[in-house]
């Protein structure tokens, strides 16, 4: 069984979680994962969110991993695991944000996107991971339904319907 392993080093400012999505946006692309699949979009968000969980509660640099599993045949399976190591031994602590909170929604959505995720002690720090299946929740998530028209669109409805929380 053969495993594609790219890494990058992030530094320990915030700008660098961009710099860490375009990062993986190219290795996506590069082991056959197009942009616009919900995939990819998945993967990104969840990067995201873990680089951004590195950087900003340890304020130490970071190592974001991507491993590529094996997907045989096209349509076959295959896992894409994210790997985000830090120099903090703090666990990781999973919080539930209340309505109006700005922060402590991360962990959340590692944990409602992710097919699996958790952590270990990694050096003297931790590694915080998670795996997507390219068969699983998020490549099922492809769209089947006709786009309502542009002029029916209205923000506040699509506000209330991804945080009814706060309405």
């Amino acid at each position: 069984m053969q495993v594609l392993q790219v890494q990058l080093e992030v530094g320990a400012d915030p700008a660098e979680v961009g710099r860490a999505r375009r990062w993986a946006r190219s290795r996506l692309e590069g082991s056959g994962i197009r942009d616009d699949e919900p995939l990819a979009e998945t993967l990104i968000l969840l990067i995201s969110e873990l680089v951004t969980n590195a950087v900003v509660h340890t304020g130490c640099p970071a190592v974001l991993r991507m491993l590529f599993g094996p997907t045989g045949a096209p349509g076959a399976g295959g896992t894409v695991r994210v790997e985000v190591a830090d120099a903090s031994a703090r666990p990781p602590k999973q919080r539930h944000a209340e309505g109006d909170d700005t922060n402590g929604r991360g962990l959340e959505l590692v944990d409602g996107l992710a097919d699996r995720w958790g952590w270990m002690p990694e050096g003297t720090g931790k590694q915080i991971w998670c795996e997507v299946d390219r068969n699983g929740r998020a490549a099922a998530q492809e769209c089947t339904e006709t786009p309502a028209p542009l002029d029916s669109y209205d923000p506040l409805l699509a506000f209330t319907d991804l945080y009814p929380d706060l309405t």
